[in-house]
């Protein structure tokens, strides 16, 4: 029982309590009320993303209010995180880690209107800097608003419809995903038809499909993955979803019910690849059907919760016309890179991250001819080779056992007994850079492979730091001797800050000389008002070794100039897609 004073000022608040694995309770709690895992707190939430002292809820001379004590994950209060809020009033929801407390009654002789708590409510983003601020508000505040709205019905219904299919004693590995899907809309629809709580004016619709999809599917994210504009979509934590679109990232008006409910998705596109993910193991890499790379990482290694990433990959993958046609590279270029792919050189791919290296690795690997024998190999499959005989091998994480693992350079090992006229590795990251090296070196011309840096001069410095991690006893001189005689040139991707991705320098290796590795530039990206590709008047030294493979090529190419048009200055979303 509520008490309060004829002032107003409420002595005890009715909360229920919703924890994330579904229980709910009623409890009665007297003010001030100091909230956290430590004991010695009036409201107990035992789990690690709760403070010692995470909130407390005290008197104010309009009533009850709310306050943050610094705690890492934050307090939320109707969806909106806060440092100060109040007065609370009847149907308020406040969520501190896996508990949403609902405020049911508050009496009060003078209740302030809703706009008055409104104003009295200070975002955290004052206290938090720019970031904070930027992320609240790049989302469109009435759907967050209807999201927000729709939240706590989503999470009873879910419940509701767990408990009817009995997903959990249930073998659903009988079922296809459409049958499945099926049998939970129609459950759901009679559900929603006979639920009374539901307001009038919610779309029913809307909430059926956002029930259905995080029950037997990936849940908010299932119309992002749909959406061909969207290239990336990070899940920060089950409450905030960014996508990033045209090359820009913002705020999604979407959200999952729960942390469970993220945990879920992961599961679900883990378990079929043979992959696991627990606190032992709180980090994976893994792929969708349609090839688009996730990463996910869990807690405790994730401070505010599942962190989810998946970049997306188009149903087409892209040509080297496409590429031409967004303003990725000048014709010349892609003539004369499809050259050396077909003549044999070894081709390093080098670019930060998100820069499309994977991307173009893939649209010169399919510069290939046809009836060479290709194998690939990669931590998780990105690749789409258009060719007929190609093996495709995939690394392996330990088991649970911590035994079993195979990595890239075992890979690369197996792969010279595999007869393979090209290897392809989709990024050297370590030791098997050595084995690539040797590969290229000894009878492999003609190999691919990607590699962060920043500049080719950085690739190199990367290779050497890699080879030196693959435990070999080598002097820094014969280290780089092996690299100047394995790789014939270095394409530079870059992805810019208006979100184009496109090649920034086309490089050659020519040997060493007074005991550095010597580059020669070949093509570069010219910024300015007109952007252009330029040749830099200088022919490659292998075209004197190799002539007749190159007899074809212009060799006025090399002192050619190439403006982007204005029109393709900003990046198209498919060259985009599936970059590294």
């Amino acid at each position: 029982m509520v008490t309060g004073t004829h002032s107003g000022r409420a002595d005890v608040v009715e909360l229920e309590l919703e924890y994330e694995d579904g229980t709910v309770e009623q409890r009665a709690v007297e003010l001030p009320l100091d909230i956290g895992r430590s004991p010695a707190c009036g409201l107990q939430v035992a789990a690690w993303r709760v403070g010692k002292r995470h909130a407390r809820i005290a008197q104010g001379p309009d009533g009850p209010f709310i306050d943050d004590l610094g705690a890492l994950s934050g307090t939320s209060v109707n969806g909106r995180r806060i440092s100060h809020y109040g007065p609370l009033l009847p149907g308020d929801e406040i969520v501190i880690g896996p508990c949403l407390m609902r405020v049911r009654r508050c009496q009060e002789s003078h209740p302030p209107s809703r706009t008055e708590g409104a104003l009295n409510a200070k975002s955290v983003a004052d206290d938090a800097g720019p970031t904070s601020a930027i992320n609240s508000s790049a989302a469109d505040p009435p759907a967050l608003d209807e999201l927000n709205r729709r939240l706590p019905h989503r999470k009873r219904l879910q419940r509701e419809l767990l408990k009817a299919l009995d997903l959990r004693r249930r073998d659903v590995v009988m079922l296809s995903d459409s049958a499945l899907r099926n049998e939970a809309c129609q459950v759901m629809t009679d559900i929603i038809h006979n639920d009374p709580d539901l307001p009038v004016d919610m779309d029913r619709s809307t909430l059926l499909a956002e029930v259905v999809d995080e029950a037997v599917g990936l849940g908010p994210l299932e119309p992002l993955l749909a959406d061909v504009t969207i290239t990336e979509i990070m899940v920060n934590r089950h409450d905030e979803i960014f996508v990033e679109s045209g090359g820009c990232i913002h705020r999604h008006p979407s959200g999952f019910s729960s942390e469970q409910a993220v945990l879920g998705v992961i599961e679900r596109i883990i378990s079929p690849l043979g992959r696991r993910i627990d606190e032992s193991s709180p980090m994976v890499d893994a792929r969708l059907q349609d090839g688009s790379r996730v990463n996910a990482v869990i807690p405790p290694v994730a401070l505010r919760g599942a962190s989810l990433t998946i970049r997306k990959f188009p149903v087409r993958r892209p040509s080297m016309h496409d590429l031409v046609e967004v303003g990725a590279l000048a014709p010349f270029m892609r003539e004369f890179l499809a050259v050396c792919v077909k003549q044999r050189k070894n081709i390093i791919v080098s670019g930060g991250t998100g820069s499309g290296k994977t991307t173009l690795l893939n649209v010169l690997s399919n510069c290939i001819p046809e009836g060479e024998r290709i194998v690939t190999i990669e931590d998780a499959a990105e690749l789409k080779l258009d060719h007929a005989h190609l093996v495709t091998l995939e690394a392996r994480p330990p088991n649970l056992e911590g035994r079993g693992a195979i990595q890239i350079r075992d890979l690369v090992r197996n792969a010279l007994r595999m007869r393979p006229d090209r290897i392809v590795v989709g990024e050297c990251r370590g030791g098997e850079a050595f084995d690539m090296l040797a590969a290229m070196n000894t009878g492999h011309e003609g190999s691919l492979t990607t590699l962060h840096a920043n500049s080719p001069r950085d690739a190199l410095a990367r290779l050497e730091t890699m080879i030196l991690m693959a435990g070999m006893d080598l002097p820094l001189a014969a280290v780089r001797e092996h690299i100047a005689a394995s790789i014939d040139l270095i394409v530079q991707q870059v992805r810019s800050s208006d979100g184009r991705r496109y090649i920034d320098a086309i490089v050659e290796v020519c040997g060493m000389e007074s005991g550095r590795i010597q580059l020669q530039p070949l093509f570069s990206y010219e910024a300015g008002p007109v952007p252009a590709f330029v040749g830099c008047g200088v022919m490659p030294d292998f075209f004197a070794r190799d002539g007749g493979g190159f007899a074809n090529l212009d060799a006025s190419m090399f002192g050619l100039r190439h403006e982007i048009p204005s029109t393709r200055t900003s990046f198209e979303p498919m060259a985009g897609q599936g970059s590294a």
